[in-house]
């Protein structure tokens, strides 16, 4: 049986994990939406993506100050 490895560097980098790959299937989403010829919901899915790469990049320099 795997003992979960739990801290709070764990937690961080995979709360930036996620950030990253929500922002990247954000991409699809934003051509999906755009492909049906709806912007206003293509510009939420950019809203999002964006929102996703404040959460990587503050996540990224908390990890840079942990170490």
């Amino acid at each position: 049986m795997a003992i979960p490895i739990k801290d709070k560097n764990y937690d961080l980098i995979s709360v930036v994990y996620h950030a990253a790959q929500g922002s990247e299937i954000c991409r699809q989403y934003i051509e999906d939406a755009q492909n049906e010829g709806d912007e206003a919901l293509a510009q939420f899915f950019r809203e999002v993506q964006e929102q996703n790469q404040r959460l990587v990049e503050k996540g990224k320099e908390l990890l840079k100050k942990s170490y």
